[in-house]
């Protein structure tokens, strides 16, 4: 997995290349507890090359996503597969995440 990060109007997004399970969980963790330490307030992932998310993902991402509230942090998940949004609706962890269907979309409602 690879996690390549490009910064507009304020807003970080995250564009992540690779599976979110297992096995790359603890590096996808450590990448956000530091943009979590630097209290990054405005953050997206763009789950673009995502094709797959295990419990572990999910767990980390719940994980995310409490750190970041803990100082008013705000998380935006965009372009997820149809696999990989359906997930989260089994789940319903749609309604925890605020999930948009295109990163243009996350932008714009950041406000």
């Amino acid at each position: 997995m690879h996690i390549s990060q490009v910064e507009k109007n304020g807003i970080l997004i995250c564009y992540i290349n690779g599976d979110i399970d297992i096995n790359t969980a603890p590096q996808f963790k450590k990448v956000f507890d530091k943009l979590i330490h630097d209290k990054r307030s405005k953050l997206i992932l763009n789950f673009k090359d995502v094709a797959y998310v295990d419990s572990s993902g999910l767990a980390t991402l719940v994980e995310i996503l409490k750190g970041l509230r803990v100082y008013g942090g705000r998380l935006k998940l965009s372009n997820l597969s149809t696999k990989v949004k359906n997930l989260f609706e089994i789940t319903k962890l749609e309604k925890l995440f605020d999930i948009t269907p295109e990163e243009g979309d996350a932008i714009t409602s950041f406000g």
